[in-house]
Order: structure tokens, then C-alpha cells, then sequence
């Protein structure tokens, strides 16, 4: 299939909407617990202990949310998204029914699909390809 611009611009909404709501409604929060220091109070679904699960949760919510807007580094930043919401829907949220399960769901398809299709041109990424 070849790419158009339209294709490139439903890749920049995604990654826009997606990655800014991300970083905006929930990344800024745990990152700003980060940065106020411990001990923190975390959920721990994995056993790493709460520092590390806030740590790693704030880095995928935050950090890479904003190189997903970006549309740098985007396929790499799509994984610790993608892990973070498997964590989120299937682990901490498993026993709560689906509702509770869905919201991280959602983020989960849109960041999968970035992953497979790539940042498009509307992004950093494609423009250092093309200087490259």
C-alpha cells in the first residue's frame, strides 16, 4: 500500500491525541511524584517494589508520550506504552471488570498500531530519514 497524506496525518492525530493525552491526564502526575522524591505510595503489580513501578510507569506515561507527539524515536517509545497498558488492563486492573479495563485498552490499540505503521512524515523521525 502506498502512503499518502492522508495516511501520514491520521499517523500525526494519533500520535498527537494519543501521546498528549497520555502525557497531559496521566504522565505529568506520576512524573511530578517522581520528581518530589520518596517514599513513594505506588501501586506495585509486578513486585519491583512502588519507587521502581512509579519510576518506570511515569518514564513510559510521560517521557515517552512526549517523544510519541514528537514523532521521535516513535517506534521505540511505543513499547514501554504498550507494556505499561498491558500492565495497566490485564494485571492492575484485571479483577475490577471491564470498565475499569477499557480505558487502558484504548490507549493500548492506538500505540500498537503506531508501532506497526511508524511516526508518518508529519514527524521528526521521517525528517531525519530524509536529511539522512
Amino acid at each position: 500500500m502506498p502512503f499518502n497524506k492522508s495516511f501520514d496525518l491520521v499517523l500525526l492525530l494519533l500520535r498527537l491525541a494519543f501521546g498528549g493525552l497520555m502525557a497531559i491526564n496521566h504522565g505529568w502526575s506520576k512524573f511530578s511524584k517522581l520528581l518530589a522524591g520518596g517514599p513513594y505510595e505506588w501501586a506495585d503489580p509486578l513486585g519491583m517494589g512502588p519507587g521502581l513501578s512509579l519510576g518506570l510507569a511515569s518514564f513510559a506515561e510521560f517521557i515517552c508520550a512526549l517523544l510519541l507527539v514528537l514523532g521521535l524515536f516513535t517506534r521505540l517509545a511505543t513499547i514501554p506504552l504498550i507494556i505499561t497498558m498491558l500492565v495497566a488492563a490485564f494485571v492492575v486492573h484485571i479483577d475490577d471488570g471491564f470498565q475499569k479495563m477499557e480505558h487502558a485498552i484504548l490507549f493500548l490499540v492506538p500505540y500498537v498500531c503506531l508501532l506497526i505503521a511508524g511516526p508518518g512524515w508529519y514527524s521528526f523521525d521521517a525528517q531525519f530519514r530524509k536529511t539522512a
